[in-house]
C-alpha cells in the first residue's frame, strides 16, 4: 500500500515539475501564434524577414500561409531573404520559388519601400534576429519600414526575439552629424536591447518623422530576461557563422575600415584578425574568395599573421586589440586606418578615431563617452520589456 500511494506521489512531482519547466520555456514572439494571428485576420499582409524568421522550424512565411494569412509581400534586409548574400552586395527585387510571394529588396538600389509596394498593405510584420550592434544593418532596415508604415498608415508588428549581446552597453553614443545606414539612431554600440525594445524607444523618442503616431505592438519573447545565456538557432548573416563570432563581432568590426583582415573569406570570419606585412601575432590564415560570404575578401591569397581568437572569452565592445594593432602600423610605418570616413560612420563619431591618433590608452578613450552611457541607460529604461 505504501509502494503504490509513495508511486503516485512521484508522479504528482513529475507532472508538476514537467509542468513548471514548460510554462517556464522561452518562446520567441514568432511562436506566439495565439497572440498576434487574430490581429491578422482579414488583413493583407508584408513581411519584413530573412532565414532567422522561423517558427518551430519552418519560415514564418510558410506558418503563416499554412493559418491563410494573406500574405502579399516579402521585405528582405542586407544579405537577402535567404541569409547568403555578402555583406554590402546590392540586392535586386525577385520572386520566392517556393510560395510565388514577390521580395522586394530593402538593400539595393532602395533602402527604403515604395509607396506602389505599401499601398495593398494593411499590416506589416518584422521578424529578423539581431545581434545588439548599432551598426548592423537589420536595426536600419526596421526603422525604414517603420517609417513607411507611419507615413502611409499601416500597422507595424514587431516579433521580438532575444539579444545574444543583451548584457552590454559600451562604445560611444551616435552623434547624429555621423548619421547613416551603419548608425542612425543616437545610441551606443551595444545598446542592450531587443529590437522589439528598440522599436519602441523608436517610436517613443520621435526618431520616426511625422507628427502622427505609429501604429506599433510588440510581442514579446516570454521568459526572457537580461541574465539568460540565448544561442542563436541559426546564424543571423554568413560572417557571423556562431556565438563566438557573434560575441567578438562588436569588438572587430571597427577593423574593417583599416587594413587589417577579420577573417572574412575563412572558416572563422570575426574570429581572428591579421595583416601581411605588419604580423599582428603568429596565426596564420589565408583569405580566399567564398561566394555567398566573402566574393571578394580583404587580402585575398595572401599569408596573413594576426590572432586566433576561436577560444577567446571576450566580449562586449573592448578596444584593445583596436589600439595595439594602430600601434603596430606606426612603429612599421604602415597606414593602419584606409578609410577615415567609414571608421567614423561605425564609431558614430570622430572622437574615437581622433583619440586612437592622439595615442590615448583604451581606458582614456573609453571615460570619453562615459557620462553619455548614463545618461542613454536612463532615457530607455520605459521601453524596456525584460528585467535587466
Amino acid at each position: 500500500m505504501f509502494n503504490r500511494y509513495f508511486v503516485q506521489f512521484i508522479w504528482v512531482l513529475l507532472l508538476i515539475t514537467l509542468k513548471v519547466e514548460a510554462s517556464d520555456t522561452l518562446a520567441v514572439g514568432a511562436a506566439q501564434l495565439d497572440k498576434y494571428l487574430p490581429m491578422l485576420k482579414d488583413k493583407q499582409v508584408g513581411l519584413v524577414v530573412n532565414q532567422s524568421a522561423q517558427v518551430n522550424g519552418a519560415h514564418l512565411v510558410d506558418t503563416l500561409l499554412a493559418h491563410e494569412v494573406s500574405v502579399i509581400r516579402i521585405f528582405s534586409p542586407e544579405h537577402g531573404f535567404r541569409g547568403d548574400q555578402d555583406a554590402g552586395a546590392h540586392i535586386d527585387n525577385s520572386v520566392d520559388a517556393k510560395t510565388g510571394l514577390p521580395i522586394v529588396s530593402l538593400y539595393g538600389a532602395q533602402k527604403h519601400p515604395s509607396k506602389e509596394t505599401l499601398e495593398d498593405l494593411d499590416v506589416i510584420l518584422f521578424d529578423i534576429q539581431d545581434v545588439g550592434v548599432r551598426f548592423y544593418t537589420y536595426i536600419s532596415t526596421m526603422h525604414n519600414m517603420m517609417q513607411a508604415a507611419k507615413e502611409n498608415g499601416i500597422a507595424f508588428i514587431v516579433l521580438d526575439r532575444p539579444n545574444p549581446n543583451i548584457r552590454f552597453v559600451a562604445g560611444p553614443v551616435l552623434d547624429n552629424e555621423f548619421r547613416s545606414f551603419v548608425g542612425m539612431h543616437p545610441i551606443p554600440v551595444l545598446h542592450g536591447m531587443t529590437v522589439g525594445e528598440l522599436a519602441l524607444m523608436i517610436e517613443g523618442e520621435g526618431w520616426l518623422l511625422g507628427k502622427q503616431r505609429l501604429d506599433l505592438k510588440v510581442i514579446s519573447v516570454t521568459n526572457y530576461d537580461a541574465s539568460i545565456e540565448y544561442s542563436l538557432p541559426i546564424a543571423p548573416s554568413p560572417n557571423l557563422p556562431n556565438q563566438r563570432a557573434i560575441h567578438l563581432y562588436p569588438s572587430l568590426c571597427l577593423f574593417e575600415a583599416t587594413a587589417v583582415s577579420v577573417g572574412r573569406g575563412t572558416d572563422f570570419p570575426f574570429q581572428t584578425f591579421g595583416h601581411h606585412k605588419v604580423k599582428l601575432g603568429d596565426f596564420e590564415f589565408s583569405p580566399r574568395s567564398i561566394i555567398g560570404a566573402a566574393r571578394y575578401p580583404k587580402l585575398e591569397g595572401m599569408q596573413v599573421w594576426g590572432k586566433d581568437l576561436r577560444h577567446s572569452a571576450i566580449r562586449g565592445f573592448d578596444l584593445t586589440w583596436f589600439v595595439s594593432a594602430y600601434e603596430q602600423f606606426e612603429l612599421n610605418n604602415e597606414r593602419f586606418i584606409l578609410h577615415p570616413d567609414f571608421l567614423d560612420k561605425l564609431a558614430g563619431t570622430d572622437i574615437l578615431r581622433l583619440a586612437v591618433e592622439q595615442g590615448l590608452k583604451v581606458h582614456q578613450i573609453e571615460a570619453i563617452w562615459e557620462k553619455e552611457l548614463k545618461t542613454f541607460k536612463e532615457k530607455r529604461m520605459p521601453y524596456l520589456l525584460y528585467n535587466r
